[in-house]
């Protein structure tokens, strides 16, 4: 304990800025802007499917560009690139606030997508598998918090304050909120944890002792097999979210009370994180892979068929413990498995997948919905899903332990 208070003060800068970083990209998340998604729907007069093919559209769109772009981080310094991100969030969300076509709808969601979830997530990720090495899970653990914090309290917060103010009006004060916290990154960042914090210095080398291109993991086995465990949070979890107001209507518990649920998803999820942080700083990435999974398969099967919320607080519970430990552990298995030289244009890569995959989730799930399928029925086979990539995840952590 004494260790991980001293780790934490003597890293409390860094850790914080990145921290801060990942939830001020909260924003442009899935669970943010769905909060919206009545009002959306009602403005533009769509139906889910129709909601969902512009919100899949959209992310597909930014996956695509998040491949290309998300290497910028392998020269450009966090203390440029994170207020640069903030800068352009922020007139993203500007715009959200005054969208009144379709089409700009569209490009508005397209650019909040690749700026919130794509690189500042990027950004505050790549920097600190970058930063840290034998304390990387901690490191990723403390850092993911920001994450979870947004998680939890900006849902709950924007319903309630969408009770006195108009939608488009508190989209308004999230640009300013942006905007503000622009300078303090750069203020806070005037010294990096390191001098040259570049893909050019050595770093951590990954499996084989050397160092990674982004081709190269395009050839590796162990990526493909990973492919389905690092996809499946992002698509289903992004549904569950983005289809949240529906939820609330199949399970007549009221959006409200849904909403007050989230906060033991996140719970369970900051626990999950910071044990899981702790624990591969001990064993390593490789021994959790086979079993990490298990919760989103248990939680998704009992969220299915919860009748109270009660109920539905130990399914999101569940989820909140695989969520919490697939956020560290994509973290920092592609730095232990490839290195650190590369981190930047690899985890673009890897962001790139992650975000198609929550372009997937809300079209496919909506237009299922639109056939008569709610979202809770569909658990089950989002259930069935995590088992078989639970399966392909252990496969890639016995080519891992045997590099």
């Amino acid at each position: 304990m004494a260790r991980i208070g001293s780790f934490l003060r003597e890293n409390a800068l860094w850790l914080g800025c990145c921290a801060l970083i990942s939830f001020l990209s909260s924003f442009g998340q899935t669970f943010f802007i769905s909060v919206f998604a009545g009002d959306i729907r009602a403005e533009f007069g769509l139906s889910h499917a129709g909601w969902g093919g512009v919100y899949a559209t959209a992310t597909t769109v930014s996956a695509l560009v998040m491949v290309f772009a998300g290497g910028v981080s392998d020269w450009l310094r966090v203390r440029y690139l994170g207020p640069l991100v903030l800068l352009a969030l922020s007139a993203a969300a500007l715009a959200m606030s005054q969208v009144s076509a379709l089409w700009a709808l569209g490009v508005t969601v397209f650019f909040l997508r690749f700026l919130g979830q794509g690189m500042m997530s990027h950004t505050a990720l790549t920097a600190v598998a970058r930063w840290f090495v034998a304390s990387r899970g901690r490191a990723v653990a403390v850092v993911t918090l920001g994450f979870a914090i947004g998680e939890a309290f900006l849902p709950m917060s924007f319903v309630a304050l969408k009770g006195l103010y108009d939608w488009r009006l508190l989209w308004v004060g999230a640009a300013i909120a942006l905007a503000l916290m622009a300078p303090v990154i750069w203020a806070l960042l005037s010294r990096e944890r390191t001098p040259q914090s570049f893909a050019a210095q050595e770093g951590a080398s990954g499996m084989g002792g050397r160092m990674w291109t982004r081709a190269e993991v395009l050839r590796d086995p162990l990526f493909w097999l990973m492919i389905p465990a690092l996809m499946g949070p992002p698509t289903w979890n992004t549904a569950f979210f983005f289809h949240q107001v529906h939820l609330a209507e199949v399970k007549d518990w009221g959006h409200a009370t849904l909403v007050s649920l989230f906060p033991f998803y996140t719970a369970t999820g900051v626990a999950a994180a910071l044990g899981s942080g702790w624990l591969i700083d001990r064993i390593g990435t490789a021994r959790m892979l086979p079993f990490y999974l298990l919760g989103l398969a248990a939680g998704y099967a009992v969220f299915a068929m919860a009748e109270t919320p009660l109920m539905g607080a130990l399914g999101l519970m569940l989820m909140g413990v695989s969520v919490g430990m697939h956020g560290t552990i994509m973290s920092t298995l592609w730095a232990d498995a490839y290195g650190t030289r590369h981190i930047g244009s690899i985890r673009a890569l890897l962001g790139g997948v992650m975000v198609l995959g929550s372009a997937i989730g809300p079209g496919l799930t909506g237009a299922l919905i639109d056939q008569g399928v709610d979202y809770a029925q569909q658990g089950w086979g989002v259930s069935a899903y995590f088992l078989i990539a639970t399966l392909l995840a252990a496969a890639a952590a016995r080519r891992m332990a045997g590099s």
